[in-house]
């Protein structure tokens, strides 16, 4: 349900009479170790749009050329 912040869930939980069963917990992390986590999925998910889009920019552009190619062979066949 959450990747950060699961204390401030637990309280508004508990506040509302709501149980929260935790089904694949994981050992405690200290005060460090979360926020660092957390910091390393965000860069890894900028890290994959900017590579996305680079990749997408290079398949526009390798589909463009081609079709450059195409109509400088139809001008030459033509000629």
């Amino acid at each position: 349900m959450t990747r950060f912040g699961f204390e401030h869930l637990e309280f508004f939980f508990k506040h509302h009479g709501v149980r929260i069963e935790v089904v694949h917990g994981e050992k405690p992390k200290d005060a460090y170790q979360e926020p660092v986590e957390d910091l390393i999925a965000i860069l890894t998910s900028f890290a994959d749009k900017l590579y996305g889009m680079r990749s997408h920019r290079k398949k526009r552009l390798v589909e463009e050329f081609k079709k450059l190619l195409e109509e400088v062979e139809k001008n030459e066949q033509g000629n």
